[in-house]
């Protein structure tokens, strides 16, 4: 493996330390990106030939999704080498290169880093199997005995978020834990070593020149040393929810450790950041983002808000207020790899994230999302902070609820008895030329690794270039005013008065933003005129429901 070579931003992009602040930021899930070398799986190639897309798109920086070596039994957050690309995506060198070249773009790169468990296939879990019980090898894990005379009950009662139990039994007879599926073993936290391990890995990847780290379950790597039974019949998916003193959720031991990690961050000229994926309630997450520790968050109480005004303007008003009071900024956040796409879930009766794995489809109006998801990428990107915006989502892509049952990979429908689809259908591969799959996503024209719907034609890349009212047209002018009105660089918000079912909201110099969810148009404030909106006004002059409009004066 060759050693490491720094790159550098462009001078003018590496002097704002504190880009991270208002940054938008595109989740690249890279097996489903683009296809650089023909073989029907995402890769470093694809995602190369394609950063000028995402550059013209107007973000600041992109988000790639697990690329180590894995044998994908989560979609890669199965990691077995931290410190090497998965022979299906590319090679280190191309890495390096993709982070050179993204750099010359205006482009920042940020990792997923997956700290609380490895994969099974990763040497220390084979050394530790190998090693056998009390070896210094298996304390770099979770390993137990079982309960009842002969060890054969697990060693305690809890329930893994992808269904069944979190422990399984080795040929020696000891159990080992895994929060989520059993080729995922749980790191143990406690051990010197696995910090000191995990801090080199931090400081591989920043000398490379990758500017940040995602931190996969944020909230999971300290567990309560006793292991105490929980004594739920049904498993909590992610947060222990009114479970106070959780055993393995949210505990104070976290912060010493990203307490370190933020110091190795703040060592390099060009200091790195960190999002925490931390699904917690929302009187916690100010203990994650305080000065000495991670910069943001991933807001998950906004992903999953309904569309109604009430309770957006409470979640908005809560996720600025409480992080405020610790110095960092909010997030903003529609979709992601883990959740039914926005256009899909905004179709339906109840917006909201109904469950984080369902079982069937639910009856949805596609025009209705796609109507609801233009308002609210519009709401998203002009409130103060950073925005993630999920692969797809500029393309107005919506939930693949078809898959064939044969077809299905994530781990959560066979844990579930093939009773719950899990995430595929947010993951099937983009759509960027032509009128039949693959859609351009491969260069030879190989079927991807999911298929694609065949209706995906019009929403293309290429379609949605074509189409000055498309989606993707939406968010390049979005973004561009994000970046270039002086109203949506600052921190400053205001609500103003709004009838019932809007929301309205002041930015900096005057910059208004205007939101409808009612069933009825709405008047417009007077003195102000249309900025960008995400959909037809009404001929006189009102906000036509489930609309969003920025205003400036004039």
């Amino acid at each position: 493996m060759s050693n490491p070579t720094p790159t550098a931003m462009p001078a003018e992009a590496a002097a704002d330390a504190d880009w991270w602040r208002r940054a938008a930021i595109y989740q690249v899930y890279i097996r489903s990106f683009a296809d650089g070398d023909g073989d029907g799986t995402g890769d470093i190639a694809g995602l190369r030939s394609r950063l000028q897309y995402l550059a013209y798109l107007g973000v600041d920086a992109i988000w790639i999704n697990p690329w180590y070596p894995s044998p994908l039994a989560d979609g890669g957050y199965d990691v077995s080498d931290y410190r090497d690309i998965h022979p299906a995506y590319g090679t280190l060198d191309e890495a390096k290169q993709l982070i050179m070249e993204a750099h010359e773009l205006g482009l920042r790169v940020i990792l997923d880093i997956v700290p609380n468990h490895t994969s099974d296939q990763h040497a220390w879990f084979q050394q530790a199997l190998a090693a056998g019980p009390g070896s210094p090898e298996r304390n770099r894990f979770i390993f137990r005995d079982g309960k009842g005379k002969d060890g054969s009950l697990p060693p305690n009662d809890w329930h893994a978020a992808f269904g069944g139990p979190t422990w399984t039994r080795t040929p020696d007879g000891q159990w080992y834990l895994h929060l989520f599926a059993p080729e995922q073993p749980d790191l143990n936290w406690d051990n010197p070593e696995v910090r000191a391990e995990f801090e080199s890995i931090l400081r591989f990847w920043f000398d490379l020149g990758v500017d940040g780290f995602r931190i996969d379950v944020a909230h999971g790597m300290v567990k309560d040393p006793a292991l105490p039974d929980l004594g739920l019949t049904e498993f909590s998916v992610l947060t222990g929810e009114g479970q106070q003193d959780h055993p393995h959720w949210d505990r104070d031991g976290l912060h010493d450790i990203f307490r370190s990690w933020r110091a190795i961050a703040d060592s390099y000229p060009d200091p790195r950041v960190f999002v925490a994926e931390a699904h917690v309630r929302p009187c916690r997450m100010p203990e994650y983002l305080r000065p000495d520790q991670l910069h943001t968050a991933f807001n998950f109480d906004f992903l999953k808000c309904p569309l109604d005004a009430g309770a957006l303007r409470e979640v908005i008003d809560r996720s600025i207020t409480s992080l405020a009071a610790v110095g960092a900024p909010a997030t903003w956040v529609l979709s992601n790899h883990d959740e039914t796409r926005h256009v899909t879930r905004y179709g339906r009766a109840d917006t909201g994230v109904q469950a984080l794995f369902r079982d069937r489809p639910i009856p949805t109006d596609l025009v209705l999302g796609t109507r609801r998801a233009r308002a609210a990428a519009l709401l998203m990107l002009a409130l103060p902070g950073g925005a993630y915006v999920y692969q797809g989502e500029e393309l107005g892509l919506y939930e693949v609820e078809d898959i064939p049952e044969e077809l299905l990979q994530d781990p959560i429908w066979e844990r579930s008895g093939h009773t719950l689809r899990g995430r595929d259908g947010c993951r099937v591969p983009l759509p960027w030329t032509g009128d039949t799959p693959p859609f351009g996503f491969s260069t030879s024209g190989a079927a991807p690794w999911l298929p694609q719907p065949e209706d995906w034609k019009s929403y293309t890349a290429e379609a949605n270039q074509a189409d000055p009212a498309s989606m993707l047209q939406l968010y390049r002018a979005a973004l561009r005013l994000r970046r270039t009105e002086p109203g949506l660089r600052g921190e400053e918000f205001r609500w103003l008065d709004s009838p019932d079912g809007t929301l309205l909201f002041e930015r900096g110099n005057g910059l208004l933003c205007a939101v409808n969810l009612s069933d009825q148009p709405a008047p417009l404030p007077t003195g102000h005129s249309p900025l960008l909106v995400s959909g037809p006004m009404d001929g006189d002059g009102l906000l036509p429901p489930d609309t969003t409009a920025w205003l400036h004066r004039g």
